[in-house]
């Protein structure tokens, strides 16, 4: 079983398992339509298409939520569904290269409770330089249904994060850019939420866009998390914080909650504290 990474060279020799599902996760903030057509181009063989704007996220709710809120509970079942994933499908996640944006289907799955969920290390790029096998075919959708079961993760909202808790950690995934409050291209307002500290989800990689190991990641987590009984990931707007969940399992921490509505949604309500 594979819950946290994934090689390419493994998932190439159980290509054709007949319990193992693979989800292309590839897109582009910027482009909605980006990810869809480089699947069209081409794709690990058998995998699936996730939409990061209507598969992974409900649309946002102006003046109220984040940029990319949860998707609803059931209609993410029916899409595991379509996708073929059943409760104890072998998961595979992968996007270009980061892991940035399959880990936010990796959290997902396992806010269904689903355990047998990998991010692909290294994404497209990986699996692209070794060469292996690549379709332009969609597969079957899948019949039937997707039982979820208790998540595996937590969900932290905006009026939790206002209780005065000295024993919380808070970890903003975004750059020391974006979380300083300088060159900001997204949210009209910059900054970061009051007592969190800068954790940019980039730095989990290694100059080919691997994951660290588990030992250099400890490294890095361990000074700022310490015994903290509580770790809250966030980012702009809950998707590049799953990178930094997944990064403190393969740490071997306990996992940290996530507040999906993230900085996107902390600043609809002025009265919510910013920095320092």
């Amino acid at each position: 079983m594979h819950s946290t990474l994934i090689d390419a060279a493994t998932l190439d020799r159980r290509l054709n398992s007949p319990d193992w599902c693979i989800v292309d996760c590839r897109a582009n903030l910027a482009d909605h339509d980006a990810g869809a057509r480089e699947y069209a181009a081409g794709h690990i063989l058998a995998a699936h298409h996730a939409n990061l704007e209507t598969d992974l996220a409900d649309p946002p709710v102006p003046g109220v939520s984040g940029r990319h809120p949860l998707p609803d509970r059931n209609r993410l079942r029916t899409t595991f569904a379509a996708w073929g994933i059943q409760p104890d499908s072998q998961l595979i996640v992968y996007d270009a290269d980061s892991g940035m944006l399959a880990a936010r289907l990796w959290w997902l799955a396992r806010w269904l409770g689903h355990h047998r969920v990998a991010v692909l290390d290294g994404g497209w790029a990986a699996w692209r330089d070794a060469e292996f096998a690549i379709s332009t075919e969609t597969p079957p959708a899948g019949s039937g249904q997707y039982r979820e079961r208790k998540p595996l993760t937590e969900v932290v909202e905006a009026q939790e994060l206002l209780e005065d808790r000295v024993d919380r950690v808070l970890l903003d995934a975004r750059n020391a850019e974006r979380f300083a409050g300088n060159n900001e291209t997204i949210d009209p307002i910059a900054g970061h939420i009051a007592g969190a500290r800068c954790m940019p989800f980039q730095d989990n990689l290694d100059a080919d866009q691997r994951f660290l190991g588990p030992a250099r990641l400890r490294q890095r987590f361990a000074p700022v998390v310490g015994d903290a009984n509580q770790v809250v990931c966030y980012c702009g707007s809950g998707v590049s914080a799953a990178h930094n969940i997944l990064a403190l399992r393969i740490a071997g921490f306990d996992e940290p909650a996530l507040y999906p509505g993230s900085w996107s949604e902390w600043i609809q309500d002025p009265a919510r504290p910013r920095g320092p």
